[in-house]
């Protein structure tokens, strides 16, 4: 017999693609994953935000000082505001002008320069400890204010005052936590991290 006679002529089918079951599956799968990443990586954003903000008035306040060392005089930086942002800037020339030769940069969107007293905006006393100084000697009036620092010519605080803090954050937002910026009076420059109510923790 002919071997070919023993196969079957009846050919079976399969189907390809998903099943209705199995596309709803998957995407209720997908959608949890995405309701779980969501808030990881607004919290990554977040804290990128406060982390970049925080580096860029670090950043003016250290080239500040090395302008008044360089230049062998005084020199401030300045921080005003514009509607709902904050210019900081190195006014080299002192006039209260941010002039396009000077540097400078611009603090607005989600982070903000705060005042102290803010809501949820912890107290300086673990800044405080650390330093060796007491609470009233970091000076806040400059954060969340017009206002100016000054640097002389050794690159130090003139007149030669109390540390000053300045608080970076957003008003509205305020579970994502804090940064402080901490000018010490020989103008060195500290970068502090705190969640909201919490202890702060130098960075940098």
């Amino acid at each position: 017999m002919d071997v070919r006679a023993k196969r079957s002529g009846t050919r079976f089918s399969r189907s390809h693609g998903f099943s209705m079951v199995e596309l709803a599956v998957s995407l209720a799968i997908l959608i949890i994953l995405t309701g779980m990443a969501i808030p990881a990586l607004t919290q990554s954003l977040r804290a990128y935000q406060l982390n970049d903000a925080a580096t860029r008035l670090s950043d003016i306040l250290k080239f500040t000082r090395y302008e008044a060392v360089r230049r062998n005089t005084t020199v401030d930086f300045r921080v005003k505001q514009n509607g709902t942002a904050w210019n900081i800037w190195t006014d080299w020339d002192k006039d209260g002008v941010m002039d396009p030769t000077e540097k400078q940069s611009v603090i607005a969107g989600f982070v903000t320069l705060l005042p102290a007293g803010s809501t949820g905006l912890p107290g300086p006393n673990s800044i405080s400890a650390s330093l060796g100084v007491a609470p009233p000697a970091l000076d806040p009036s400059r954060s969340g204010a017009n206002g100016f620092i000054r640097f002389d010519a050794r690159g130090a605080l003139t007149p030669l005052l109390n540390a000053f803090i300045l608080y970076v954050g957003s008003s509205t937002n305020i579970q994502y936590g804090f940064r402080a910026v901490v000018l010490l009076p020989s103008g060195a420059t500290q970068v502090w991290s705190a969640p909201q109510g919490g202890t702060w923790v130098r960075v940098s």
